[in-house]
């Protein structure tokens, strides 16, 4: 990762880097945070809060979801994957986007389930009371399915696509976190020794340690803030 250098050089001048807006929680943000971060690539990482937004971050983009980047041409890319995937494509130094088995589109099909269904059933059993009828015990289930999917592929590698960390590693691991975190109890008592293990082990990685640090809420003028600082 980008060893800390926030000269003056690097970060003041308008316009010197990428924008990042995030929001530490978010697990799309998370994992668009740890591929910038692995990449090398250097970003001005803009830390808001979704309950009040800056007119800068919806002028960017509408839709007012984390991340955002804004490329240094202007350019506005405010989907998590695709900003994976811009860092990624700069600069690969740990070969994420080269699993050892599998391919990069076998990897982009299991994220789109975690983006669609598991995250569908994630957000039931989370928050039932936002969706009327919606019955938690039921969307437990469903992403446990799915849970155990992930299961059976890491009883054959450490990873899900080989024994080294790749992109679907990377971009699920944030989302099974926060299934986990529900009811921790229940999480754990469940008969998943894989997952438990390669969850773990991505919760210690360094990078995750980087990218989960915490930063006040941005301000429109106050000093450029430089991601990765780690």
């Amino acid at each position: 990762m980008a060893q800390e250098n926030d000269s003056p050089a690097d970060l003041t001048a308008p316009g010197a880097l990428p924008v990042l807006y995030s929001f530490r929680r978010c697990p799309y943000a998370m994992r668009a945070r740890m591929a910038i971060a692995v990449s090398g690539q250097r970003c001005e990482l803009r830390e808001v809060v979704l309950r009040d937004k800056p007119a800068e971050l919806l002028a960017a983009s509408p839709k007012g979801t984390v991340p955002v980047l804004v490329d240094v041409d202007g350019r506005v890319i405010d989907q998590s994957l695709d900003v994976m995937l811009w860092a990624l494509r700069r600069h690969d130094p740990e070969r994420w986007l080269q699993p050892g088995r599998g391919t990069p589109d076998e990897m982009l099909a299991l994220i789109a389930e975690c983006d669609g269904d598991f995250k569908r059933d994630l957000d039931g059993y989370k928050y039932p009371e936002r969706q009327p009828g919606a019955d938690a015990a039921a969307h437990r289930a469903q992403g446990a399915l799915f849970l155990s999917r992930l299961e059976a592929r890491l009883q054959a590698t450490r990873c899900l696509y080989g024994e080294q960390v790749a992109l679907a590693d990377v971009a699920i691991a944030p989302f099974v976190r926060q299934f986990a975190q529900v009811d921790a109890a229940w999480f754990d008592a469940q008969p998943w020794p894989q997952l438990h293990a390669w969850l773990g082990a991505r919760l210690g990685a360094p990078v995750f340690a980087c990218v989960m640090a915490k930063y006040p809420k941005w301000q429109p003028g106050q000093p450029p803030l430089a991601h990765p600082r780690c």
